[in-house]
């Protein structure tokens, strides 16, 4: 049986269950299929009682939600034509479109009204929020009828009417009718590639046709339930992965490009062996399948399925062409890949390329139903196509559709390609892309930028017919904005896109190179804007070249549209935001380095993750900041953590050291219970294992090293004892100045790094009484493992300057020793080493034999570091002068 109508679509799979599962803040939200007709039904009856007459336009703008899917087939249901809107559209454009398709009502939620308002259109639609409370004037549900209507529509009604993404000029409106939408369904149902058992997973939002179509249209003909993670970013992908257990994933390119280079820097970060590894196993997992059809990845690679995505079993890309290398390694990894291809009038899909016949290269086979021709026949041509799922022309634009659609209703699509004999379609890039120089040169001006882009230190690039010749704009990487300045970056960059176009015609390499600081204009699905190109060209040679550095946040129009889309995040929008106030005199951008442009050291981080909790309601453990380096980075983590229900909105910016110290004096509030274990008193065995250790290092330092000690440490505690760090040789030659006895009551602050990588030097770190502590990553879980030792009345050595020194000149101390003493406060013993750094520098193995000298000072009395008050700050630099003042005489001067 078929379907005409997007309700009779819908009315073939009768049998109830689960329609759409979406991700919340707190958990899952299932809606049930006869749920989600009967409330569309009541939206549909409410919009005709409210006047709707066929044809009238209701624009949707607003983020993916169970509500959108509602809202969408009721305005289809009673006759009306939907208008799906990106919210993130640049403004101007965005205005355009609301003027031009003059929607009747407009349904928005309350972050996007005003940018509605603000377009100003007449006459004025009725502005509805679906976010707003039910005793609201403006909310949604005052539009809903008691009982649901039954549909009176025809296949020639305009259902739907998409924008273009305006990668060429203004963006169109695209009318696409019942029929268009129907029959493009039933083909894609006809190929398989999905049954009710599924779920599919829709990380795009739905004002694009291709995921309205394949991610809401198609799944609810089979009686699949979509899943809908609670923001479209990274982190709340995989939790709906990890939660809804999906089979089926919709992406586009750059979402499959984010996935895999994750993968590579998770496995980078394991080490060369783990990363030689891992590249092994995907060279053969390839080979198995090319090779003999095996398919191994799922074998090879559990681990990664059973943490990502446990239960997803194919990946469909669509809305550019995917790179067949990519496509290559996600199959070796293990999972089904499917492609297609399609424009917006044409609802969208042309051609299918099935997972079981891919070939990687090629955009897949018409459909049924849709037929395909190139002109001229026999070489490569523009790609026209014909069938029920061709739109009849644009929205107020007859000269735009005279210049496409043929009088025998071929549709001329703006691509280049070629069919081969199997009727499989390459495609070559778009026809109104294509760069034609003076001299008749033809040039393909994506292929261009991506062997621009491969040079060292170039993040973008974009190439344009100038002046008559070839001209281009380029971004630097981070990494090279921070190395270089001024023109110095703007050689490096010329001379890097030089090198890497060597190898291309020469007609083909940019005559002439501007350099812009922002990243370059994209669409949502990360389609270069190319008719803006041109406007900023010029804008960069009327500035010398190249653009520069505002000092200020960057706006988020400029933002790549990865980023755009993080800010659609409540919490990631919120952290942004908390930033933009604290840093309104900054270039803050999403590579912003938090820790070599912002200047956060590792204490600074707790104090701001403990902001970020009081304020903003995001919970950021010490895990998850030893994963943040740029502020996209403490984006992502924030969108993953979510946002506690307790975060007031606009809380005072409370959090501060106070708070930490207020951590640290309920310091087992903090740890795990792996790390309170190290807090133990020693066993008899431990006991005799440091005796043994102790004498161990008695003998080394008579023996191998000696050491003259000056001064003399406590015999007992509870202290703080502070010494400077140049070796690692240096607990023992300060062992050599103690007793026994305090020995057993003192604890080390030990780099997990360096200490606790075997069951050996576990052993002696217990024995030693060493804590594993990780300032760098894990700042308050060490801080709160240090203050349950003094809590304990333990002494505790804590070297100050948090590393040892890179020159052997006593570095900055850090403020973790002054929060532990607002929390804390004992006597601090200030220690100056030296010579140990000359016995073992960085690098070697085992020290040379030779002298050291170790310099016990007078305790810093309790009274003297509170004289400080509440300021670690003061106590840090009295500690550190301390220290300073035992240096002798040579190292003063």
């Amino acid at each position: 049986m078929s379907a005409s109508t997007v309700p009779e679509l819908l009315s073939l799979h009768a049998a109830d269950g689960v329609a759409a599962v979406a991700v919340t803040r707190d958990g899952v939200e299932e809606c049930g299929r006869s749920e989600l007709l009967t409330r569309a039904g009541r939206f549909a009856s409410g919009l005709t009682e409210q006047g709707l007459g066929k044809g009238d336009r209701v624009a949707l703008v607003a983020h993916n939600s169970i509500d959108w899917v509602v809202a969408a087939l009721g305005v289809m249901q009673a006759g009306g034509v939907l208008v799906p809107l990106d919210t993130q559209m640049p403004l101007k454009e965005f205005h355009y479109v609301l003027h031009d398709a003059q929607p009747r009502w407009v349904l928005t939620t309350e972050a996007l009204v005003e940018r509605v308002k603000g377009a100003e259109v007449e006459p004025a639609p009725a502005i509805y929020r679906m976010d707003a409370p039910a005793e609201a004037e403006d909310c949604w549900h005052r539009l809903w009828g008691d009982e649901p209507l039954a549909p009176d529509v025809q296949p020639e009604d305009l259902a739907t009417m998409f924008y273009t993404s305006g990668t060429t000029g203004a963006p169109k409106g695209v009318p696409l009718t019942h029929y268009n939408l129907a029959s493009n369904v039933a083909s894609l149902v006809r190929q398989d590639v999905a049954g009710s058992e599924d779920r599919v997973l829709v990380p795009l939002p739905f004002h694009h046709v291709y995921p309205f179509t394949v991610g809401i249209l198609v799944p609810l003909r089979l009686g699949a339930p979509l899943v809908l993670p609670f923001s479209l970013v990274g982190p709340q992908i995989v939790r709906a992965m990890q939660l809804c257990a999906p089979t089926i994933m919709l992406g586009v390119p750059r979402l499959y490009d984010a996935v895999w280079a994750a993968l590579e820097d998770r496995v980078a970060g394991r080490g060369a062996v783990a990363a030689r590894l891992f590249h092994g196993m995907l060279r053969l997992s390839m080979w198995a399948r090319q090779k003999l059809g095996w398919r191994l990845g799922r074998k090879l690679f559990r681990s990664l399925h059973q943490r990502l995505a446990p239960s997803l079993r194919m990946v469909v890309s669509g809305g550019a062409a995917l790179d067949p290398g990519l496509a290559e390694k996600l199959r070796a990894l293990g999972w089904e890949v499917a492609t297609g291809y399609g424009l917006s009038e044409t609802a969208p899909i042309l051609t299918y390329n099935p997972a079981e016949a891919l070939r990687v290269t090629s955009a897949g086979k018409a459909l049924p139903g849709v037929s395909l021709r190139i002109d001229p026949p026999g070489e490569v041509g523009e790609v026209l196509a014909k069938g029920d799922n061709v739109f009849h022309g644009y929205w107020n634009r007859p000269e735009k559709s005279r210049e496409v659609l043929e009088e025998d209703g071929w549709f001329r699509t703006g691509d280049l390609g070629e069919l081969d004999d199997d009727g499989f379609l390459y495609l070559h890039g778009r026809r109104s892309a294509m760069i034609v120089l003076p001299g008749g040169e033809n040039i393909d001006p994506e292929r261009v930028e991506a062997t621009l882009v491969q040079g060292e230190g170039v993040r973008e690039v974009g190439v344009l017919e100038y002046g008559g010749r070839l001209v281009a704009v380029a971004v630097p990487e981070p990494s090279l904005m921070r190395a270089h300045e001024g023109e110095a970056l703007r050689e490096h960059l010329i001379s890097a896109v030089q090198s890497a176009g060597r190898g291309l015609p020469s007609h083909h390499r940019p005559g002439k190179l501007q350099v812009s600081m922002d990243p370059l204009p994209r669409t949502r699905l990360g389609k270069l804007r190319r008719h803006e190109l041109q406007g900023l060209y010029e804008a960069l040679a009327e500035q010398g070249g190249m653009t520069a550095a505002r000092a200020e946040p960057m706006a988020r129009e400029a933002m790549a549209p990865e980023d755009q889309q993080l800010l659609t995040d409540p919490s990631a929008e919120a952290t942004w935001e908390y930033l933009v106030k604290k840093y309104p005199d900054f270039r803050l951008t999403p590579d912003t380095s938090l820790s070599l442009d912002l200047g956060l050291d590792s204490l600074a981080w707790v104090n701001l993750s403990l902001t970020l909790r009081d304020r903003i309601g995001i919970e950021l453990d010490d895990e998850a900041i030893g994963r943040i380096e740029t502020v996209r980075d403490l984006l992502r983590e924030a969108a993953g953590v979510g946002q506690r229900d307790t975060a007031g909105e606009g809380a005072e910016d409370t959090a501060s050291a106070s708070d930490l110290v207020g951590v640290l004096k309920r310091p087992d509030e903090h740890l795990p219970e792996h790390l309170q274990q190290w807090l133990q008193p020693r066993s008899a065995v431990s006991k005799g294992s440091a005796r043994l250790l102790w004498l161990i290092a008695r003998l080394f330092t008579r023996l191998w090293v000696r050491v003259e000690v000056r001064g003399r440490f406590p015999t007992e505690g509870p202290v703080l004892i502070a010494p400077r760090h140049l070796s690692v040789l240096d607990p023992i030659v300060l062992s050599r100045g103690m007793g026994l006895p305090f020995m057993l009551r003192l604890r080390w602050a030990g780099w997990t790094g360096l200490l606790f990588q075997g069951p050996v030097s576990r052993w002696f770190s217990r024995a030693a009484g060493v804590l594993p502590v990780d300032p760098a990553t894990a700042p308050r879980r060490s801080l709160a493992l240090a203050a349950a030792a003094l809590q304990r009345q333990d002494s505790l050595v804590w070297f100050p300057e948090g590393a040892r020194s890179p020159d052997g000149t006593l570095q900055p101390f850090q403020p973790g020793v002054g929060l532990l003493l607002r929390a804390w406060p004992v006597p601090v013993v200030p220690v100056w080493l030296e010579g140990t750094r000359e016995l073992m520098p960085q690098g070697r193995r085992f020290p040379r034999p030779g002298r050291v000298t170790l310099v016990v000072g007078e305790p810093i009395s309790v009274e003297r570091l509170q004289s400080a008050g509440d300021d670690e700050q003061a106590m840090v630099r009295l500690i550190q002068d301390e220290v300073a003042a035992l240096a002798p005489r040579q190292d003063k001067q």
